[in-house]
């Protein structure tokens, strides 16, 4: 199955997000989502799960859940806006992949078991960090992940 991983779209949707995003099976968006908006547009896509994140404070976006436990495939993914925030242990509570964003700052980093995926942002860039997605391809064997830097 592959999953499509976005963060930090702060209101911003760009066409070469939903070029990345469109062989995608399910999204996850991991907050900071913006305007309720970008999600209507990722449906189209494929079904979308999100969270908030620190600047949903408003509106539809407020509405969303903080955290969020999803399985996709036989795969458990935690979704987080913030990793600093994580309020379980993964190890314990057999999650696959910790899904997060907030940093902007893409990454996949492997701990105990776990697998730890910021897809970066996909919104406005900030400072000289890349404008970014993650694939994630999720089966019974293993779970592979790759950060897509989006040519903006």
């Amino acid at each position: 199955m592959l999953i499509g991983i976005i963060s930090d779209t702060h209101g911003l949707l760009r066409p070469e997000t939903l070029v990345a995003l469109a062989e995608a099976e399910h999204i996850l968006h991991a907050g900071d989502v913006g305007k309720i908006e970008i999600l209507d547009e990722l449906k189209k896509i494929a079904p979308v799960t999100a969270i908030r994140g620190n600047v949903d404070v408003q509106g539809e976006c407020a509405k969303l859940p903080a955290t969020e436990m999803v399985e996709l495939d036989g795969r458990f993914f935690y979704m987080v806006h913030s990793v600093h925030d994580l309020d379980l242990d993964p190890v314990a509570a057999k999650v696959d992949v910790v899904v997060s964003g907030h940093s902007h700052d893409p990454g996949i980093v492997r701990k105990r078991g776990v697998m730890y995926l910021n897809p970066g942002s996909a919104g406005p860039r900030r400072f000289k960090l890349p404008v970014s997605v993650a694939l994630v391809t999720a089966g019974a064997d293993e779970v592979e992940a790759r950060i897509v830097e989006l040519e903006v």
